[in-house]
C-alpha cells in the first residue's frame, strides 16, 4: 500500500519573525524526501511540526487525505529522529531492541562491530555509535513515515554509506524525509528534494534550482533522484 504525507499552509512566526510561510512538504511509501536549506531556515522546526512538538500559527497535516487534528501521533504513523539525544543513557541495547521490537542481528549485518555491544547501556557507548542505535531503530521501526534530523553528523564515513544502504532498503515499507548539512549525501539518495528559501519549500527539478535558491554551488556532477546534472 502506497501511504501519502502531506503538510501544507504551514505558517510559523517566533517573536513576531516568520520562519515558515505558506510551506508545502509531501512524502510517500517508496519515496525519499530531502528537504536542504541554510542554517535557521526552519528544517528541524518544520520535521517538529510534522511531528507535534511544535505547534505553528496555521498548519493541515493529513495522511492518506485524512486530517491529524491533534498533537498527538501514532508510532505506527510516524517516527522522528531530532538532532538531540532521545534515548535514555540507562538503557541498554538489548532492552531497546525488545521495546522496538527489531532484530539484533540484522544491525550486525551491517554494523559487525557492534555485536560485543549487546549487552552494553547506551552510557557506555561513543557519541557515534549511540548516534547509529538511533537511527537505526527509527529507521528500522514499523511506521508509514519517519522523519531523520541531521542523521549523518558525528557518524564516521565508513558508517554514513551502510545507513544510506539501510535508508535505501527501507524506503519500500515507508516515507522517509531526511535533512542533514552534509547534503551530497541527501542528493545522493532522494527521489524528491525540497529547498526551504525565505520561508518557503521549493520542490527543485534539477541542481541549477538548489544554486538558484542560493543553497549551493556544487561543480561536479551529481544526481537527484534518477537525473545527473552538474559539469
Amino acid at each position: 500500500m502506497i501511504n501519502i504525507l502531506e503538510i501544507d499552509s504551514v505558517n510559523l512566526e517566533f517573536d513576531s519573525k516568520r520562519v515558515l510561510q505558506n510551506v508545502y512538504l509531501k512524502s510517500e511509501t517508496g519515496k525519499i524526501t530531502g528537504l536542504l536549506g541554510k542554517n535557521g531556515t526552519g528544517k528541524s522546526s518544520l520535521m517538529k511540526i510534522l511531528f507535534g512538538e511544535l505547534i505553528p500559527n496555521d498548519k493541515s497535516i493529513r495522511i492518506n487525505g485524512n486530517a491529524l487534528l491533534t498533537s498527538s501521533r501514532f508510532s505506527k504513523d510516524m517516527r522522528y529522529l531530532p538532532q538531540g539525544r532521545f534515548l535514555l543513557n540507562s538503557l541498554t541495547i538489548k532492552r531497546i531492541f525488545s521495546d522496538f521490537e527489531l532484530d539484533f542481528d540484522d544491525l550486525i549485518y551491517s554494523f559487525p562491530e557492534f555485536e560485543k555491544f549487546f549487552k552494553s547501556k547506551l552510557i557506555n557507548l561513543s557519541g557515534g555509535e549511540r548516534r547509529i542505535i538511533e537511527i537505526y531503530v527509527i529507521l528500522v521501526s514499523q511506521t508509514k513515515f519517519c522523519m531523520l534530523d541531521e542523521p549523518f553528523s558525528h557518524v564516521m564515513p565508513i558508517h554514513i554509506d551502510s545507513i544510506k544502504k539501510i535508508i535505501l532498503r527501507e524506503k519500500e515499507n515507508k516515507g522517509i524525509i531526511i535533512t542533514d548539512h552534509m547534503y551530497k549525501h541527501i542528493l545522493d539518495i532522494c527521489d524528491d528534494l525540497y529547498v526551504i528559501n525565505d520561508g518557503k519549500t521549493y520542490l527543485t527539478k534539477n541542481i541549477r534550482d538548489i544554486e538558484t535558491l542560493g543553497y549551493a554551488r556544487v561543480t561536479e556532477k551529481i544526481t537527484v533522484g534518477n537525473t545527473q546534472y552538474g559539469q
